[in-house]
């Protein structure tokens, strides 16, 4: 985020991360890893594309409706702002989002507060994104029906909008499911399966399948060499992150 926002307090984010982390407690993926890693991803891929803190907090919080959370503590808490771009994040229509209200890329200065078009779209990319990384872990009928629909939809819609990135993304790992192909995991698996055993043991399979599933949809030997280099620098802090206490005692 600061890459983007050099000068942002990430005090709401931080504040969101707990609130989250309270109302997901228990729930897991079906991975069998906590839920919250979703959040958190979708969170971070939302700040890659150049998101404030206030949609960066909306991210981390966008799944909170299925949990326990008291109606209205959302808003009491981040303000009717965050609340409302939530509920928009789970009730918009992706294909009746035009596009004039949508301007990311170079064609509108990061200073700018990104539009509700802007951060609904990027918050439900990012969550489809997140989930196509970790794909393997979904039934074959629906992986291939979530696969078909990001790729005649989604990715076209995100390259459109000017996510150049998460278009190119979507189109190899939604390419990888409906066109798997032998080799596609031939190179540096070795290296990822090493990377997973620095984890805690129970999130090592759900980690390496996400990471080989990014793998497998990456095109060439040099990104694919940049992908596990990038592994490899994070992977400490994901073996913090992971083993770090979840969650506080939930609140009234």
């Amino acid at each position: 985020m600061h890459a983007h926002h050099p000068d942002a307090d990430t005090w709401l984010i931080r504040h969101a991360h707990d609130e989250a982390a309270v109302w997901h407690a228990g729930q897991t993926r079906r991975s069998g890893d906590p839920f919250l890693t979703h959040c958190l991803a979708v969170a971070t891929i939302v700040a890659d594309t150049g998101m404030p803190p206030a949609v960066i907090c909306a991210a981390v919080l966008h799944d909170i409706d299925d949990t326990a959370c008291p109606p209205g503590r959302v808003a009491e808490r981040f303000g009717q702002e965050t609340a409302d771009l939530i509920s928009a994040v789970r009730t918009a229509k992706l294909g009746a989002i035009p596009l004039t209200a949508v301007h990311f890329g170079t064609t509108r200065p990061r200073a700018l507060t990104p539009t509700r078009e802007e951060a609904v779209l990027a918050i439900r990319l990012a969550d489809r994104l997140h989930n196509m990384r970790t794909i393997a872990f979904v039934a074959p009928t629906r992986r291939y029906l979530v696969a078909r629909e990001t790729f005649e939809v989604l990715a076209p819609l995100a390259r459109a909008a000017g996510l150049t990135d998460v278009s190119r993304e979507l189109h190899d790992l939604s390419s990888a499911v409906l066109r798997p192909t032998s080799t596609a995991f031939a190179v540096t698996t070795r290296m990822l399966a090493l990377l997973a055993l620095f984890l805690p043991t129970p999130t090592r399979a759900r980690w390496s399948e996400e990471w080989r599933a990014e793998l497998a949809a990456l095109p060439t030997r040099r990104t694919r060499t940049r992908f596990t280099l990038r592994v490899l620098i994070s992977t400490p802090r994901l073996s913090w992150t992971l083993r770090r206490p979840a969650c506080r005692e939930r609140r009234p």
